[in-house]
Formats: C-alpha cells, sequence, structure tokens
C-alpha cells in the first residue's frame, strides 16, 4: 500500500477572498501534514443567502490573484462549478477522489461550520470517512466541539474578518486594502463588484 498524497480541503465561497482565508491556508500548509491546500469556491452554500455572492468566475479570479505572489503550495479548485447546485461536500468528496486516486483528502474548517454540521448532508458518512481539522472562531468551544464530534482541532491563529464586512464596506466606497490584498480591489473595482443599490451591482 503506497502513501497517498494528503491534500487539505478548505471550503469556501470566498466572497471576496480576504486576509484571514489566506492566513488559515498559510498555517494549514505549513504546519499541517498536508502537501497542499485547495480552496475549493463553492458556487453556493446551501446554508447561506445567494443574493450577496458575487459570480463564481469572479470568486476564483480573485482568489487566484491573492495567491499569486504568496509562493505557497495552495492552489485554487473550481470543481464544484461542475456539479449540480447547491453545493453538497459529500458529492464534492466523491468527485475529487474519483479523479484523484493518488491523492488523500482531508477537510479544513472552522468551529462555526463544525457546530452546524449536523445540517450538511450525509454528515455521519463525511466525519466516518474523512479526517476534519476544525481551527478556533471566536464565540465557539472549538475544542468541545472537536471531542464531540471526534475530530483534530487545528490551532491556527484566530483572526475575525467577515467578508460581509467587507463587501459592505466596498459598498460604502472604503478602501478594504487591508483585508484584502491591492490587488484583488482592484479587480473588484475594475469588475464593480460589490457595489451599493445606487450603482451598478452584480
Amino acid at each position: 500500500m503506497y502513501n497517498k498524497k494528503r491534500i487539505g480541503l478548505f471550503f469556501g465561497s470566498f466572497n471576496p477572498i480576504h486576509i484571514a482565508h489566506l492566513a488559515i491556508a498559510n498555517y494549514a500548509v505549513t504546519f499541517g501534514d498536508f502537501v497542499e491546500v485547495w480552496l475549493v469556491v463553492s458556487p453556493h452554500n446551501p446554508l447561506k443567502p445567494k443574493s450577496t455572492l458575487a459570480d463564481a468566475k469572479h470568486r476564483i479570479a480573485m482568489a487566484q490573484i491573492a495567491l499569486k505572489n504568496l509562493n505557497l503550495p495552495i492552489t485554487v479548485c473550481d470543481v464544484e462549478m461542475r456539479l449540480s447546485q447547491p453545493s453538497y461536500t459529500i458529492n464534492t468528496l466523491a468527485t475529487l477522489e474519483a479523479e484523484n486516486h493518488d491523492y488523500e483528502f482531508c477537510i479544513i474548517m472552522g468551529a462555526d461550520s463544525l457546530a452546524c454540521i449536523e445540517q450538511w448532508r450525509s454528515y455521519q458518512k463525511i466525519l466516518h470517512n474523512y479526517k476534519i481539522y476544525v481551527y478556533p472562531r471566536m464565540e465557539y468551544d472549538a475544542k468541545a466541539l472537536c471531542n464531540k464530534y471526534k475530530v483534530e482541532f487545528f490551532c491556527a491563529p484566530v483572526i475575525e474578518i467577515s467578508s460581509t464586512f467587507i463587501r459592505e464596506s466596498i459598498g460604502r466606497g472604503k478602501n478594504m486594502n487591508a483585508f484584502i490584498s491591492p490587488e484583488t480591489g482592484k479587480y473588484i473595482i475594475e469588475n464593480k463588484l460589490y457595489e451599493n443599490k445606487n450603482k451598478n451591482t452584480i
């Protein structure tokens, strides 16, 4: 039995991708037992509203731009763009395994996601069949949740930045270049993303 390459899957809307996303992925690939971390851009999380989502092509492009100069084994994965929507993690995992026989896929998630995992489709199968690494989030007892679901606690730094806050601030014309990369900010402006209702909106 040969050793498979371990890949950490970090799922998200990345709407837009920001420095907290990058810090978690950086921590995971640097301190975790992963060959690579893949940012899996979800077209639509069934547990979140779709109305505020930028088009998937823009979110993928922003993630690629944000990673461009980091020189880290982190890549953008668009597999969910060709799967039926809304996106269910169990279907994504099955597709990735069918297409990548040399890889072992693990899941990286926040304590907030673990707290609602019982709302996920086939959550028991996910917990039983896949290694899950959980990073802390404010207002959640990550270690207690990890003990409850028998998953790994991942001691990544706690950086509480909300994509909602970034979108709303951009809509009010605020400069968010300390929260997102300047290149990402430039892309958002050029493509008129997250503008308020008094302007053209996506």
